[in-house]
């Protein structure tokens, strides 16, 4: 029997394999139902085919998956659903035109074009639908897929994902677009190449995303967290402990992850290839050897973990702590290493260029240690999962983990903000087992692994002594307050609808 993640996106006629029966599925019904109204009255006729795909809480694994190292996330209730039509070759309007259900977002109007640069310098929303056009035809193109030529297409769509939350409401924006325009062309692909061409394709925005947040909205199981491996990229079940569930709590921080990208999340990119660099070199590797080889962290795990050993220890940080300097260095310091110009390493790189010019110093050891500690945490997160600890032993060792994976990115990743600091200490005061940022951070939600049976005293809490400052305020109103926090369970991952 094949993996789940070689079958193609499922294509249903119906709301209940996905949103369940009850409550739930009454929501989702009403939500596709204004779609189909609004969208009928804004081209004039009903979409083809509909397509959505979740956001994500990632439980543990932060800032690794583009280092390399598997990350062990759930898919939540929470989505994004993309309405579309395809126009006639015989139609002479050629134009993308993408609205939203929500009237903040103005319509986009875009050419049928798939060669189309994206002006990354005027960011309009837009643009993530764009990313999913430009890599679906890249890919077709690259697998020999006659396609057609590019025609207009009507599109509505209807985002429930907080948007900078750490939720990933990009990518489910961009895989529910691409998965959309390909069931609009008719064609499907194993949710495997799915995922990791809606990684590529979010690329085109100018984050350097590395696969996580795709892989576990298109390949999302009911009822099960997943292992996501990458090289190759693969999904395996894992079954949480039915006595703990997990509360996500937005910090009201926004995070702009795209918008800030040249000082925050591609910054720690670049941060973590300048570590894998210097020890690939200060563990033997020629400077220009290791400037080709050493893309990533893990690349370099293997010399590392040697090095340790010779130290009588297995883990990678034995050498960090040896070889990288705890000071910050300056790209001169870097570059006396290197034997080579910084601009020069990353020259096909424009993202990490932005980088360079914006960066005064570069923290490598802080960003290496916190890479391959927390790349353990996940396989112990996922070793006392399906450990035979009692309930209650492994909620609290899972709590304990999340709790250390915090520190970690607070620390030596230093990705959170005074926000979230605050709602995560708020969450441990209120007896969450552990609690830690989740997402790029800068921003966005906080996730806490608490007991089943004290969710609605633990959510009531919450709102007490960390939301209810802000309403007054009016940050957030009281009717909303149930799109900041909640609890969730794991969802399902991309489905098509055809009615």
């Amino acid at each position: 029997m094949a993996r789940h993640e070689e079958l193609p996106v499922p294509i249903y006629s119906t709301l209940e394999p996905v949103y369940g029966a009850g409550s739930q599925s009454e929501e989702a019904q009403l939500r596709f139902d204004n779609l189909k109204s609004k969208f009928i009255q804004a081209f004039g006729h009903p979409p083809h085919v509909y397509a959505r795909s979740p956001g994500r809480v990632n439980l543990i694994g932060e800032h690794i998956d583009y280092e390399g190292y598997s990350v062990l996330p759930m898919a939540i209730r929470q989505d994004t659903i993309v309405a579309i039509r395809k126009r006639d070759a015989g139609e002479p309007d050629k134009a993308l035109r993408i609205a939203n259900v929500n009237d903040k977002y103005a319509m986009c109007t875009y050419p049928a074009d798939p060669e189309q640069d994206i002006d990354l310098k005027n960011h309009r929303w837009g643009h993530y639908f764009i990313c999913g056009y430009k890599g679906f035809y890249e890919y077709a193109k690259s697998r020999g897929l006659d396609v057609g030529e590019p025609v207009g297409l009507d599109v509505i769509v209807d985002g429930i994902v907080p948007t900078g939350s750490g939720l990933s409401s990009s990518a489910a924006f961009v895989c529910s677009s691409t998965i959309a325009i390909m069931a609009a062309a008719d064609v499907n692909f194993p949710k495997k190449e799915i995922a990791q061409l809606t990684c590529v394709c979010e690329r085109h925005i100018g984050t350097q995303s590395g696969g996580m947040d795709q892989a576990i909205s298109v390949m999302a199981q009911p009822g099960f967290a997943e292992l996501i491996d990458f090289n190759p990229i693969r999904a395996t079940d894992v079954q949480l402990p039915a006595g703990g569930s997990f509360v996500i709590a937005h910090s009201l921080a926004e995070s702009q992850k795209a918008v800030t990208a040249a000082t925050n999340y591609n910054n720690r990119v670049v941060e973590c290839r300048l570590a894998a660099i210097v020890l690939g070199i200060k563990l033997g590797l020629k400077p220009q050897e290791a400037i080709s080889k050493a893309k990533t962290l893990s690349d370099v795990e293997g010399l590392c973990v040697s090095f340790a050993g010779s130290h009588g220890s297995s883990d990678p940080v034995v050498a960090v702590k040896e070889l990288l300097n705890e000071e910050p260095y300056t790209a001169a310091d870097i570059e006396k290493i290197t034997e080579e110009k910084l601009h020069l390493v990353f020259a096909d790189s424009p993202s990490s260029l932005d980088v360079l010019n914006a960066a005064k110093h570069f923290k490598l050891f802080q960003r290496a240690s916190h890479v391959y500690s927390e790349a353990k945490r996940v396989y112990a997160f996922k070793d006392t999962v399906s450990s035979d600890l009692s309930e209650e032993d492994m909620l609290k060792k899972l709590g304990d983990l999340m709790n250390e994976s915090h520190y970690s990115c607070s620390v030596l990743y230093e990705c959170s903000c005074p926000e979230l600091e605050e709602l995560v200490n708020i969450c441990r005061q209120n007896g969450a087992l552990g609690a830690r940022l989740t997402g790029a951070g800068w921003g966005g939600c906080a996730v806490a692994l608490v007991k089943e049976s004290t969710v609605p005293k633990f959510i009531l809490n919450l709102k007490e002594q960390f939301y209810q400052a802000r309403m007054n305020k009016g940050v957030i109103n009281n009717i909303d307050l149930g799109l900041y926090v909640f609890a969730s369970k794991p969802s399902s991952g991309a489905a098509i609808f055809k009615f």
